[in-house]
């Protein structure tokens, strides 16, 4: 079940058994990669399915999660950037956040910018659903987001929108909400994809410390054997 503190979280995935358990950070938004024709059938679909609440006003507010989302990227490219002024090894994905992370604060400004309280308030919101209280336009964002990997095509887009309002009619108000909100979602997508960067970057270096612990059996002799192995057996490892 959902809670106010969960904003923006993933959708549930039933009753499917997990093998390991739920990181600490939200998965990406990520399903299906679906074609253009099928994105334009599940747009359909997805206005057909979708309810607001009677009201537009209120909802669940946005701009706390675009907050920690802003915190969380810059905490991870400032982690990021320690570790390629150590000379540390890092992935190619991490330095490209840290060489791209100017246009990212760049997004984060002008999502601030272009939403004001008194037009967010004024959107239609989901009745139901995972993103309940939200923007219904969300909605629409996050499905196309997530049917086609954060992959962006402007034609793609324009279909789906237009196959959507075949079924339910959007707003003035939320066509032009169509472009922040694809801001928000790629923005939250990006600090997901940091988060798993960083806590994978924790890893591997955890490992290298022990595997460092275990190789030094010959300098260190049998205590060092055994010093790696008991660290080993305290250390939370991801699985």
């Amino acid at each position: 079940m959902l809670t106010p503190n969960q904003p923006l979280a993933n959708p549930p995935r039933g009753a499917r058994l997990r093998v390991r358990s739920k990181p600490a950070f939200d998965e990406p938004i990520l399903a299906e990669l679906f074609s253009v024709e099928r994105l334009e059938q599940h747009a359909r679909t997805l206005a057909a399915a979708q309810l607001v609440t009677d009201s537009s006003h209120g909802g669940r507010a946005v701009w706390p999660r675009i907050a920690e989302n802003g915190r969380v990227l810059l905490a991870s490219y400032r982690e990021l950037a320690r570790a390629i002024k150590d000379e540390r090894a890092i992935t190619p994905a991490a330095e490209w956040l840290v060489d791209n992370f100017h246009i990212v604060d760049e997004q984060l400004r002008e999502i601030r910018d272009d939403l004001p309280p008194d037009y967010y308030r004024e959107l239609p919101k989901l009745a139901e659903g995972h993103l309940a209280g939200y923007p219904r336009v969300l909605g629409l964002a996050w499905a196309y987001i997530a049917h086609t990997d954060s992959r962006f095509d402007p034609e793609s887009l324009r279909r789906m929108v237009r196959a959507y309002q075949e079924v339910e009619p959007l707003t003035i108000g939320e066509l032009w909400a169509i472009a922040i909100s694809l801001r928000i979602l790629l923005v939250d997508n990006l600090r997901r994809h940091a988060e798993q960067i960083v806590e994978s970057r924790s890893a591997r270096e955890q490992a290298d410390e022990i595997a460092d612990g275990l190789l030094g059996v010959r300098a260190g002799g049998p205590e060092a054997a055994v010093a790696a192995l008991r660290r080993l057996s305290s250390t939370a490892l991801p699985t």
